[in-house]
């Protein structure tokens, strides 16, 4: 089977970024950003994910994280996509329900090459470190994007932030894996339409 990889970089005046991504890794990850709460989150994409990622990522965090985590959704998901080539052969959807302690919730996932996002993750407004708790859903709509992915995540239960955005990233992580994996049952591309 032909490598699943793919290294991306993006700089724009607010950001500098560079991400690689193995879809058939063991879960290894090097992350550098400015913004310690999120490079936390970005090692359980990599860990429970199964996916190799690597990703040093530079931006304005003196204004606030927006720029580098929405970009840095973007670039993932980008690399996601790319390292899927046409998809054949791939599972194409992946869900998982996960709980953490208090905290459960749903990620849902299909590889169509259609973009959507829903969240369903009501949290107040706070900080995580020095990451503000509303760049969690800025990062996967960014994933949205980039990837060209429909992406749901559902909040079911949970008081503690940090269980809420982390129990979100590892539900994010097990979907993705079993989105991106090989069916070898499947031929071709996983549609009707024979494109996706």
């Amino acid at each position: 089977m032909t490598p699943r990889t793919a290294k991306l970089s993006r700089t724009t005046k607010e950001t500098s970024i560079e991400v690689s991504v193995g879809l058939d890794g063991t879960g290894r990850s090097l992350i550098e950003t400015p913004l310690p709460f999120l490079s936390h989150m970005l090692e359980q994409i990599a860990r429970h994910g199964l996916i190799d990622l690597e990703v040093k990522a530079t931006g304005d965090i003196q204004i606030d994280g927006h720029h580098t985590t929405e970009d840095l959704g973007i670039v993932v998901g980008t690399a996601v996509a790319a390292a899927l080539g046409d998809k054949s052969g791939i599972a194409r959807y992946g869900w998982a329900t996960l709980p953490m302690d208090e905290a459960r919730a749903t990620c849902a996932i299909d590889l169509a090459g259609r973009t959507y996002f829903v969240w369903e993750v009501p949290m107040p407004k706070a900080k995580l470190g020095e990451w503000d708790t509303e760049l969690a859903e800025v990062f996967f709509e960014g994933f949205a994007r980039g990837a060209q992915a429909n992406l749901h995540l559902v909040l079911h239960a949970g008081t503690n932030l940090h269980h809420i955005t982390e129990i979100c990233f590892k539900s994010f992580a097990k979907a993705l894996a079993a989105a991106v994996r090989i069916d070898g049952r499947a031929v071709g591309v996983p549609s009707t339409k024979g494109t996706l």
